[in-house]
């Protein structure tokens, strides 16, 4: 018990190796219990209004500290140790508008192409089907698919200006697939 007499800031330095003893023992690292009990030492000094002169300011310690180290233990259960980095560099992710423009120069030039070149390309690279499937679904031979589908990536590639070494980078997966392969084609 303290004196209801005195300011309670007083009192606190007289808890200390009682309060350190007790972040140890929940914490069991040295470095942790000291951030623990100095982060119980400003939450308390920040919050003496509420302490209630003439009570138990050990308890009332003891809980703040133990609230501060359960509230710690929650947070780090929603955190991932990434010391080195690596994982923090694989979450970045590029712009999304120079996809959209290349989705834009993509759009016009897919426009650009017959019927039968667009079919192939749909069925083929957005829709996933094989050749045979496709073929079947045309009426058509599979050379046949294959051909419209070569010659049609060949023009795409002409209309937006790429050639064997140039990459697109593209937001869309569905484009993406349309436009996959074409230095393999």
């Amino acid at each position: 018990m303290t004196d209801p007499a005195r300011d309670p800031r007083e009192d606190l330095v007289n808890h200390l190796g009682a309060l350190r003893a007790f972040a140890l023992s929940l914490a069991r690292n040295g470095a942790t219990a000291d951030d623990l009990v100095q982060d119980t030492l400003v939450k308390a000094w920040t919050n003496i209004d509420k302490f209630n002169p003439g009570s138990n300011m050990r308890a009332w310690l003891f809980t703040i500290l133990r609230n501060t180290y359960y509230s710690l233990r929650r947070k780090r259960k929603r955190e991932v140790e990434d010391s080195d980095g690596v994982l923090s560099g694989t979450l970045a992710q590029k712009p999304d508008h120079d996809g959209r423009l290349h989705m834009r120069d993509f759009n016009a030039a897919f426009a650009l192409l017959n019927d039968e070149q667009r079919e192939a390309l749909v069925l083929v690279g957005a829709g996933g089907f094989s050749y045979d499937e496709a073929a079947k679904m045309c009426g058509v031979k599979t050379g046949t698919i294959k051909s419209r589908v070569n010659r049609a990536r060949a023009r795409l590639a002409e209309l937006m200006e790429l050639d064997d070494n140039s990459k697109m980078e593209l937001t869309d997966t569905v484009t993406a697939g349309i436009v996959a392969q074409q230095s393999a084609a």
